[in-house]
């Protein structure tokens, strides 16, 4: 896997990372036991971004992620995290909060 300098001075990442929204149904139906097991295999195959956010399932996303890297795998990803957005109890886009 390509590794890059994340922006000046920061770390070392892979080139590609992986997008976690369709594992919290964002696309329709998903297993989690899949779910933990395709993060588990993009680790093994050396990628270390996971790209998610708060209103992926409703927070499902974050916690299928801390789940999958249970057992010393946390060291070996960087989480980009998106917020902002809101859902309705049905998930359907209600709009963007920019609070601070």
């Amino acid at each position: 896997m390509r590794m890059v300098r994340l922006g000046r001075n920061g770390p070392n990442v892979s080139g590609m990372g992986l997008g976690c929204m369709g594992m919290s149904g964002g696309y329709g139906p998903a297993d989690d036991a899949e779910s933990i097991a395709t993060i588990h295999a993009a680790l093994e195959g050396g990628i270390t971004i996971l790209d998610t956010g708060d209103f992926y399932g409703s927070g499902h996303n974050e916690m299928l992620i801390r789940e999958a890297l249970k057992g010393g795998k946390r060291e070996r990803a960087f989480i980009a995290v998106k917020f902002g957005a809101m859902r309705g109890p049905d998930l359907k886009f209600l709009g963007d909060d920019g609070r601070p």
